[in-house]
């Protein structure tokens, strides 16, 4: 297949999550014979919201080069009025010159749901003269907590939505969208995978950005309130803290870290005892069942993983992947028992990768999206 993806960036993972799928995916379709072009938009030649905060980071432009040298067969394409002038690290990207030369020959367009509003009916008008395929791809919670976001969407034009999970994929079929289908996220075991050898510089980690009011309470709960009762050396990684946060988090003797490139994070895990999960207030109260990709990437790392309460209303993973907490005090004790139990920890890193390595990589998202292209036709 001819496949056209439209994200907000490929080249950035700053307060982007999703990079992390989104490039394994591409990837996967690639190294399956499709023709994939990936598009990204340059307001200024800087790039979007995300990858201009990244290149400000003292580490940004090492990490963009070392996401490129990583993903070296992605056919990443710039457009708009920063694409002429962009200061990217490495060779420099393709611009698009002529839309119809891009779509002309397409089968299938994606448009990731971090765009602009105004991208789909204008690929809307292109699908009438070129004919392809045009699908949403939606990883957020959008659609169930911002209702004139959803609003402004074309869902009953489009071909079809994918949804990262059940519940989510059901709030697009109540809205009217003509097709609808269940993607969910995945690792990318190519290049994300335990790592052996090394000594422990912290019991506990945890990697998230700062929820804007949507965990707060979840991280005070599962999260400093527990690591502050036992006592436990932590390292947090993630971006957008504010500095009271920070300030907090000195006040538990909790390291504080930054912004930590995606393709590192199989080291972090590795250097840490112990992982922690907490999952977003509206994930776990309007769309039960999905997960975040920070699971899909600890397990995959053979992590021992730790979690706040959600429900795996689609069983998608199995008993013994990970432990969850029902409330901070149990939090704090499962902590304990963990950090006092090498085996434990083992255990729980080798069921949770086997079960990655068994279901959810992006070999297996490849090989269903296929499988939803040709229910398309």
């Amino acid at each position: 297949m001819q496949i056209r993806y439209f994200a907000h960036s490929w080249l950035s993972d700053w307060n982007h999550g999703n990079a992390h799928f989104l490039r394994g995916l591409a990837d996967e379709l690639g190294r399956r014979g499709h023709s994939v072009r990936l598009y990204e938009p340059m307001p200024s030649a800087r790039g979007g919201w995300s990858l201009e905060n990244l290149l400000a980071e003292p580490e940004g432009t090492a990490a963009v080069s070392a996401m490129r040298a990583a993903y070296p067969q992605l056919d990443i394409r710039l457009f708009g009025p920063g694409a002429a002038n962009a200061s990217l690290p490495g060779p420099p990207l393709p611009r698009v010159a002529e839309w119809a030369a891009e779509l002309r020959h397409a089968d299938v367009v994606l448009v990731h749901e971090w765009m602009e509003p105004g991208l789909l009916p204008w690929l809307l008008r292109q699908r009438r003269r070129f004919g392809f395929r045009l699908l949403l791809h939606d990883t957020h919670h959008r659609a169930a907590t911002d209702r004139a976001w959803i609003e402004r969407l074309p869902l009953r034009a489009l071909d079809g939505v994918l949804a990262f999970g059940e519940s989510l994929r059901q709030i697009y079929e109540r809205l009217g969208a003509r097709r609808t289908f269940t993607l969910h996220e995945a690792a990318d075991l190519r290049r994300f995978g335990p790592r052996r050898g090394g000594e422990y510089t912290a019991d506990a980690l945890w990697i998230g950005n700062w929820g804007d009011e949507e965990r707060t309470w979840e991280l005070e709960t599962f999260l400093w309130q527990p690591l502050r009762a036992a006592g436990v050396r932590a390292h947090v990684y993630g971006v957008r803290y504010p500095p009271e946060a920070q300030t907090q988090l000195r006040k538990i003797q909790v390291a504080y870290r930054g912004y930590l490139p995606n393709l590192a994070t199989p080291e972090a895990y590795a250097a840490a005892r112990l992982a922690l999960h907490i999952p977003r207030r509206p994930y776990v109260a309007m769309l039960p069942g999905i997960p975040t990709i920070r699971m899909f990437e600890a397990l995959a790392c053979g992590a021992a993983l730790l979690s706040a309460p959600w429900t795996d209303s689609e069983r998608l993973f199995a008993p013994g992947d990970y432990r969850i907490a029902r409330d901070g005090i149990e939090m704090e004790t499962l902590m304990v028992q963990l950090l006092a139990s090498p085996e434990q920890r083992s255990q729980l890193g080798r069921h949770g990768a086997a079960t990655i390595a068994a279901r959810h990589t992006c070999a297996h998202r490849a090989a269903e999206f296929e499988s939803l292209c040709a229910q398309l036709e």
